[in-house]
């Protein structure tokens, strides 16, 4: 298709429009895809498009991932490995596992887009990582047409990182991941927003599919649904800084969130510098900060790109001047006006 509107293919709701876009079914179709793109400008690949800044035009190719498959394979002790095509909605594999009596992936419930996208972001939530429950995944190569397992330490995650973000990395598209997932996982309860949901419920010693019901009832009390306010979750991620900078800070913010990371460095919460800065809920025209939650940005209907991109500029600013502290942005940012 040329000339395809993806307002609807954005979770932001920006106004874009696609130079040509193909819907992948399959590897085959997407190996045609690829080799009938060769030449006709930049190559874009779009799952689930809910950590994507779209500019008006984005030229060249959009590939649509849009392979379906889930299997699980049990193994020994109560352990299996659950493997996910990249079209499949993140939020369908958590459920599929939890449904068949196995967790390990529940704190990562109702995080939006595609499996395939999961592990190019290593997304995380509420103290797991992807990074923590991949086993492998297959990957095309763009360049070579050939298809390369990846086993986990070859993916070289971080945080919000991962070996296909890095350069060179662009050139392989997910066809699928799999993970490892048990009947008796460890739990992890301990960030104080998962903690006081489950003592809300009452629930003492929970199952995996009640940490689910927990994650599940925190992400929709602070994050908006982007079918009705358009957002791509958190825009911000949350900065790394050395240890002499945190303790800088500690003594500039009252109650500074801090999480030590095992090399040293220190791991802050972007949405209190932005609280501090005074950014939450502050509207500008037809985009915001959501009320509830400072690392959102939202569109409040009709806004474009660069308006949102303006926007997290001056809350970028005012943080580094204030704090000495750079924010990056999550959301990949696409095409051009």
């Amino acid at each position: 298709m040329t000339d395809t509107d993806l307002g609807l293919l954005n979770s932001l709701g920006l106004p874009s429009v696609a130079e040509r876009v193909v819907a992948i079914g399959s590897t085959g179709e997407l190996r045609a895809a690829a080799a009938a793109a060769r030449g006709k400008g930049p190559l874009t690949i779009l799952g689930g498009g809910s950590n994507v800044v779209l500019h008006a035009r984005v030229a060249g190719t959009v590939l649509l991932m849009r392979n379906r498959g889930l299997s699980l394979e049990p193994d020994r002790g109560g352990e299996a490995l659950l493997t996910a095509a990249a079209g499949e909605r993140w939020h369908e594999v958590v459920r599929y596992a939890l449904g068949r009596g196995y967790g390990g992936l529940e704190n990562l419930a109702l995080i939006p887009g595609c499996a395939g996208a999961a592990p190019i972001q290593n997304i995380g939530a509420y103290g797991v990582e992807l990074a923590d429950r991949l086993a492998s995944l297959r990957a095309f190569d763009l360049d070579t047409g050939t298809i390369r397992e990846f086993d986990r330490e070859a993916c070289r995650f971080g945080y919000r990182d991962s070996v296909f973000k890095q350069p060179g990395g662009e050139r392989f598209v997910v066809l699928e991941l799999t993970l490892r997932v048990s009947r008796n996982p460890p739990l992890v309860l301990h960030y104080p927003d998962l903690a006081r949901e489950l003592a809300i419920l009452g629930y003492a010693n929970p199952s995996p599919v009640d940490v689910a019901e927990a994650v599940i009832r925190v992400r929709r009390r602070k994050l908006p649904d982007p079918r009705r306010l358009g957002n791509a979750g958190s825009f911000f991620k949350n900065p790394v800084v050395d240890r002499a900078a945190a303790d800088r800070l500690s003594k500039q913010i009252t109650g500074l969130v801090m999480h030590r990371l095992p090399d040293g460095q220190v791991k802050l919460a972007a949405a209190q510098l932005i609280d501090r800065c005074g950014w939450k809920g502050v509207r500008r025209g037809r985009v915001g900060v959501w009320p509830r939650q400072a690392l959102v940005l939202v569109n409040y209907g009709g806004a474009s790109a660069p308006e949102l991109l303006e926007l997290s500029g001056a809350i970028r600013r005012d943080v580094l001047e204030r704090f000495g502290v750079e924010l990056e942005l999550e959301p990949r940012v696409l095409g051009q006006d």
